[in-house]
């Protein structure tokens, strides 16, 4: 009996305890939905360690042009997944959180992305994150970090707005494409192929035998050896001719895989060097001497396709020919060796250019 008691008893206690949840619930709704917003808070995640992309002011005139609806509304009214859509398409806000609080507080927490660096080559002006993430900055933005410029031609539009990888991923996706269409059309070549081997298969079988039911003379029968001999030269040729053709077509369609195999190549070696170039940039950024003695990076593409930089240093007249971006914490030791024990007794203003691309030596020129 004290068994059921207790079963009892415990039911009618979660019973109350889901009744007062439900009842909670129900008139927690009921208040939120008399709340209307009259405050938005809107605060920029780490936006003073390198400046600022985003701010507040910016935001707020966003919404103001976009027609959202917030100070007034009722909480629950709020298009939330709308204010989040509307600043996220701006390719320098990483992530963005919107909700109201029980107290009718629109909350909007914005993380900006942190660029590495800023292009201003071949008609483009994006900052670029260390991950290789491009977008273009607002105006009316503040923002100190490294400035590349030059002849350099990034593999990437020059509008573009995005992932880089997933950029060079879609445009190889897009040649691969174009090579499986090119594949397709060799099939007539084959068929076309495997026609003309039958043909030939026939020739080879096309056989004469002397007619004795008919008393075929040997003069006739040589008459008919050498039509048919004659016939099969003809036919000889014409396969010949036709499975020239043919071979002609499937290499014409093969060279134009081939130049499209090439892009692909070469739109992935863009992108490596697009790559090294930001991993350049951090480690100057990430030593304290050269971040302060660089001020400027000049990158272009060579003839052949690669990526050379210049360096413009802070102290003396003189510019650094650093080449390709390999082997770049030798060169810089290299260089920082030139400095102290050259230029430090010749003087800062005796070159034009130095160049450190060669093997335990520095090329200098006046």
């Amino acid at each position: 009996m004290k068994k059921y008691l207790r079963y009892a008893l415990l039911t009618l206690l979660w019973g109350a305890v889901a009744a007062y949840v439900i009842y909670a619930g129900t008139a927690a709704g009921r208040l939120r939905a008399g709340k209307k917003v009259g405050r938005v808070e809107i605060e920029v995640v780490d936006s003073s360690s390198m400046g600022y992309l985003v701010s507040g002011r910016m935001v707020r005139e966003w919404i103001a042009h976009s027609g959202i609806k917030t100070n007034g509304m009722a909480v629950d009214a709020v298009e939330l997944a709308a204010i989040e859509a509307l600043i996220a398409k701006n390719g320098f806000v990483e992530r963005v959180d919107a909700y109201v609080t029980y107290g009718g507080v629109l909350h909007i927490d914005i993380s900006q992305r942190r660029p590495l660096l800023r292009l201003l080559t071949d008609g483009v002006d994006s900052y670029v994150t260390p991950e290789g993430y491009v977008f273009a900055a607002p105006r009316a933005s503040s923002l100190y970090v490294p400035v590349v410029t030059g002849a350099y031609r990034p593999p990437f539009p020059a509008s573009f707005v995005g992932s880089v990888r997933g950029h060079i991923d879609l445009e190889r996706a897009k040649i691969d494409k174009r090579i499986a269409e090119l594949e397709r059309e060799k099939y007539p070549f084959f068929r076309r192929e495997l026609q003309n081997d039958r043909n030939i298969s026939a020739l080879r079988r096309m056989r004469i035998k002397k007619q004795w039911w008919r008393m075929e003379s040997s003069a006739a029968f040589d008459a008919r050896v050498e039509e048919l001999r004659a016939r099969k030269a003809e036919l000889r040729r014409k396969y010949r001719y036709e499975a020239r053709l043919v071979q002609e077509g499937i290499d014409r369609i093969a060279q134009r895989q081939e130049a499209e195999r090439l892009k692909q190549k070469k739109l992935e070696k863009s992108y490596e060097d697009f790559m090294k170039l930001l991993t350049f940039v951090e480690f100057i950024e990430d030593d304290d001497f050269w971040r302060s003695e660089v001020v400027q990076i000049a990158a272009h593409t060579t003839p052949s396709g690669a990526l050379e930089v210049e360096l413009v240093p802070r102290s003396g007249r003189h510019t650094i020919v650093f080449g390709r971006i390999e082997q770049v914490e030798r060169k810089f030791d290299k260089l920082l060796c030139f400095y102290r024990s050259g230029l430090m007794n010749i003087g800062w203003g005796e070159y034009r250019t130095i160049d450190i691309r060669y093997n335990d030596q520095v090329v200098c020129k006046k």
